[in-house]
């Protein structure tokens, strides 16, 4: 079956790369008829960390030039583009066709919106990439890759997925949800490190107060969800009542991890400093946002810090640490 990857970036790329790697059938769709055209004459080319590059055969077409039907889908665009892909993907998706949410953030109602619940699969992707030009992915990285049912039953497709995505180490589980909202604690983080121009590592070391309150602003919201760990991520240690020992252990062993990454600033950074445009961050805290007003919890840091990026995004505010220090202060 020819798995369909609707948005070849980053994380995109870096999935129709191992898939056609591993023997795969691949169909890239991307807008960009640049990325596009580079990946038909020479493939989704990796830059690994080693320095050394390879490059595999993709099929790679523009959302104009794909009918249908689709059957496995793979959803990697930016949570921004949801609406509209979905929009683009379901009079196109077969009857017996699903949509995996390869991306950040809580995507899956608004694609079922469109598809029916039934017909959408989670997943949660902690991959560290970026496109550095067309058909060109830089690998920053590995990070963890978790496919489940939204009801959290085990299915046949999900072991398919995950034997298909086996060159990015994919898991199945049946909490894909606890993985979602414990990477938005850590992607609290790493959009507080985006309002600065320095190694996410360094910035989350010298703010660590700023970090903690923030972690532990998304993860009050998250009450009720079990959280998963992923990676150096140790989310129990930021809940709500963690002792002050347990937030600095797990925080020297994620820095620590991310001074061995290749890619030493967030994408987060990446789209405001070199690519010069929107982030999807506000996006991923929408639904958090609504949730904590629903249940009357209070989020003011977490207010502030998007508040803050969205200033530096529009370039209404500089890139500078004096964000982060000034945020701290205000605890």
């Amino acid at each position: 079956m020819t798995h369909t990857i609707v948005g070849g970036g980053a994380i995109g790329g870096t999935v129709a790369f191992h898939l056609a790697r591993a023997g795969h059938d691949v169909l890239l769709v991307d807008a960009d008829p640049a990325h596009v055209a580079a990946i038909r004459r020479s493939g989704v080319v990796l830059h690994r960390p080693s320095g050394a590059s390879e490059s595999v055969p993709v099929r790679a077409a523009t959302p104009e030039e794909v009918d249908g039907p689709l059957r496995r889908v793979l959803l990697c665009v930016k949570a921004q583009a949801t609406d509209q892909a979905s929009a683009w993907i379901a009079p196109r998706l077969a009857p017996d066709g699903y949509v995996v949410s390869v991306q950040n953030g809580l995507n899956e109602p608004l694609i079922a919106s469109y598809v029916g619940e039934s017909r959408v699969v989670g997943a949660f992707v902690n991959l560290f990439a970026d496109v550095v030009e067309p058909g060109v992915i830089r690998d920053g990285g590995p990070g963890a890759f978790v496919v489940g049912e939204l009801s959290g039953a085990p299915s046949a497709r999900v072991s398919e997925l995950v034997a298909g995505l086996s060159g990015l180490g994919a898991t199945a589980t049946s909490n894909v949800s606890g993985y979602l909202w414990a990477k938005l604690g850590f992607g609290a983080m790493l959009s507080a490190t985006a309002l600065a121009d320095a190694p996410m590592a360094d910035l989350i070391d010298r703010h660590r107060p700023l970090m903690y309150g923030l972690v532990g602003q998304v993860f009050a919201v998250a009450r009720g969800l079990r959280l998963e760990p992923f990676d150096a991520f140790s989310p129990a240690a930021y809940l709500p009542g963690a002792s002050e020992d347990a937030r600095k252990s797990a925080t020297d062993r994620l820095t620590a991890w991310l001074r061995t990454q290749p890619k030493d600033r967030s994408g987060i950074w990446r789209d405001i400093a070199v690519r010069h445009r929107p982030v999807e961050v506000h996006e991923h805290y929408r639904p958090v946002l609504a949730r904590a007003e629903a249940d009357g919890i209070a989020v003011p840091l977490l207010r502030a810090m998007l508040a803050r990026l969205a200033d530096v995004e529009t370039g209404r505010a500089p890139m500078t640490e004096d964000h982060l220090t000034d945020l701290e202060h205000a605890l």
